[in-house]
């Protein structure tokens, strides 16, 4: 696939008074399609009035964003500086140019002006492999494809890599970028992650479809969004998405692919089978403790560095997804120092540049830059004053540390075991027998509040919120609105008040010992950060850090499902997505059980029947044993181990 003439339409287009110009490109991919893209170079000659050929063109690496918001749309996640607006497309490809880049931006398969039928994340592979394939047949190319992008836009990255695309010499991940979306991102633990469906339904309102027709622009801009969620589960023709079929048919087939089959080994979306195809070159990978992705990211960071001679490196910061120019996530602030810009660079965009030029060796080229960069780069959450500040958000503090690895070197696992009267301990049960039971009623689910979400507005929002306060904005809560931990199908438990400062960082999990009257059920986990009462909030502040959920019928395989034997005690494992927090003294570490988190998750109906067809629900009495024989316990890892916590 070389360059031609059916490949670009049109003549070069000059912005910002000539010193960049945009091309637009029909890049071909192996079934005939084609994709649209901009390339956008800097002019030879910023008076110049005509750009030369592309042939004509300085060979350059090109730095390769592909994307199914609109290749031309400015997107929040773009955000470079705290104090200034969001770029533009022009603008953030300027800057790259400018820096003796080429820039290409891509509409996805069936997006944008893309040719082709969308669906989500499933033929990325091939199309990013095409069209690096592509790039790199280009003159104007000098053989080095940088792949770039947040969200989406990373997911796609991982799906070209893991199809081994030749040429793909550095990816910068942000906020995506699949390590197995059947544990993170699509499902967890069996769970149906429901954001799924509130992306479907905003993006079904910018697709190509509902561009060219009005009346579907206006019934998807209708739809009830909070209405239909209380109408699970849907069917064919049954939906908000009824009128947009292709939308409507990869939804309902995401939902009803509960066991993990042929469909989430997709390479596009299953980087954990194919990481031995993906080139050897450096990647580096960022997220944040409030976004749905961490598990993804850690994963691909240690696996690659372990994998590869290439250098990987992690970045996590107190974000929700994307929003790395934030203080604050939810009605939680860090400070001053939990911004990406003015901490670990002067902006975004330069920090990019800092590390392409790095990942690419450009180091003869006179750049300042382009020294050694930390392995991990990671923001403790925590050691602020707990006090309300002017925005109305607790000020809970943090600081950014480096580490050569992840878990940090200076932490080691530590086992909280649960007791019957509502206490963490480090001492490991003696009674002969101790349980909890609960009634759990997938009628009256547990509201999602906060936690590791994206994409779900109107009916959940990530990130930080007090567990003691539900209110209005909290979907499925009702009115006294009182604390989560006092629901009668919520076990909690904690330690007593902390004597110092216990560091928190890395994995969590769970290890349960359970029964339950149903052939079928789900285990919730939460992990919370008690903040004692003061002026602000006289009841205290409960901050979630992290939460994960299991699917029992998973109990022994993702793959092949095994109904439960109801009173039967079985030993599950519900894994949350890594963290790193700081208790401070005085602070209790608590851990909240339940069965369900709704609209996060889908709620599992103790039926046994599949949760995307099931129209029958029944209550089941659920129960956590903690006693001798059946030690349930909170892993975490601690730095200083044990003893940090005694």
């Amino acid at each position: 696939m070389t360059c031609d003439d059916t490949a670009h339409t049109g003549r070069p287009e000059p912005l910002q008074g000539g010193a960049l110009w945009r091309r637009t490109l029909r890049v071909p991919m192996r079934d005939g399609i084609r994709l649209a893209a901009d390339l956008y170079s800097a002019s030879p000659d910023p008076g110049a009035t005509e750009l030369p050929p592309l042939p004509d063109l300085p060979p350059l690496p090109v730095l390769l964003e592909r994307t199914p918001y609109g290749r031309r749309t400015r997107r929040g996640s773009d955000q470079d500086r705290s104090d200034e607006p969001v770029p533009r497309p022009e603008d953030i490809a300027r800057y790259f140019t400018e820096a003796r880049y080429h820039v290409v931006r891509q509409d996805c398969r069936g997006r944008g002006d893309s040719e082709g039928t969308f669906v989500k994340y499933l033929g990325e592979g091939p199309d990013g492999a095409d069209t690096i394939a592509w790039l790199r047949d280009q003159p104007w190319c000098d053989g080095r494809v940088v792949m770039t992008g947040v969200s989406y836009s990373a997911h796609v990255q991982a799906a070209a890599a893991a199809e081994g695309a030749t040429g793909l010499a550095a990816m910068f991940q942000d906020s995506g970028g699949f390590s197995s979306a059947y544990d993170a991102g699509m499902r967890m633990g069996g769970a149906f992650e429901l954001k799924q469906v509130t992306w479907a339904l905003r993006h079904a309102a910018m697709s190509p479809e509902a561009a060219a027709d009005p009346v579907l622009a206006e019934e998807l801009r209708r739809v009830d969004v909070p209405g239909w969620f209380g109408a699970m589960p849907w069917r064919p023709g049954r939906t908000p998405l009824r009128h947009l079929p292709a939308y409507e048919d990869f939804l309902l087939e995401q939902w009803r692919q509960d066991t993990f089959g042929d469909y989430y080994r997709n390479p596009a979306i299953y980087g954990r089978g194919f990481y031995e195809r993906f080139p050897d070159a450096p990647s580096l990978h960022m997220g944040s403790w409030y976004d749905p992705y961490v598990r993804s990211t850690i994963e691909n960071f240690t696996t690659l560095r372990e994998l590869k001679s290439a250098p990987s490196y992690l970045v996590m910061g107190p974000w929700t997804h994307g929003h790395r120019c934030e203080t604050y996530a939810g009605d939680v602030d860090f400070g001053p120092r939990a911004t990406l810009d003015g901490n670990l660079a002067p902006s975004y965009l330069e920090f990019r540049r800092r590390w392409f030029d790095r990942a690419l060796g450009r180091t003869d080229e006179g750049n300042p830059d382009a020294g050694e960069l930390p392995a991990v780069q990671y923001f403790l959450m925590g050691g602020g004053d707990g006090r309300r500040d002017a925005a109305g958000r607790m000020r809970h503090g943090g600081a950014w540390r480096t580490d050569t690895r992840w878990p940090p070197a200076s932490t080691a696992p530590v086992a909280l075991y649960l007791t019957a009267d509502g206490t963490l301990t480090l001492a490991q049960p003696t009674t002969a027998a101790a349980s909890v039971t609960y009634d759990f009623d997938p009628r009256r689910p547990v509201p999602t509040m906060g936690g590791q979400v994206t994409s779900g507005e109107p009916v959940m929002t990530g990130g930080a919120y007090d567990q003691n306060a539900p209110d209005a904005r909290v979907y499925g809560a009702r009115e006294p609105y009182l604390p989560l931990d006092s629901r009668p199908d919520v076990i909690s438990l904690t330690t007593p008040p902390l004597q110092r400062d216990v560091v928190l960082a890395g994995p969590v999990s769970a290890r349960l010992h359970i029964s339950t009257t149903a052939p079928d059920t789900d285990f919730t986990i939460k992990l919370i950060d008690v903040h004692p009462p003061n002026a602000d909030y006289p009841h205290g502040f409960a901050m979630n850090l992290t939460d994960g959920i299991v699917r029992c019928r998973f109990h022994r395989s993702y793959e092949k499902p095994e109904l439960l034997t109801p009173g039967e005690v079985y030993e599950i494992e519900v894994t949350a997505p890594d963290t790193a927090n700081r208790f401070a003294a005085g602070h209790r570490i608590r851990l909240d059980i339940s069965s369900s988190n709704f609209p996060r998750f889908d709620t599992n109906t103790n039926t046994a029947d599949p949760e995307a067809t099931a129209r029958r629900t029944a209550i089941s009495a659920n129960t956590v044993h903690m006693d001798a024989e059946h030690p349930s316990h909170l892993r975490v890892w601690v730095e200083g181990g044990a003893g940090a916590v005694a």
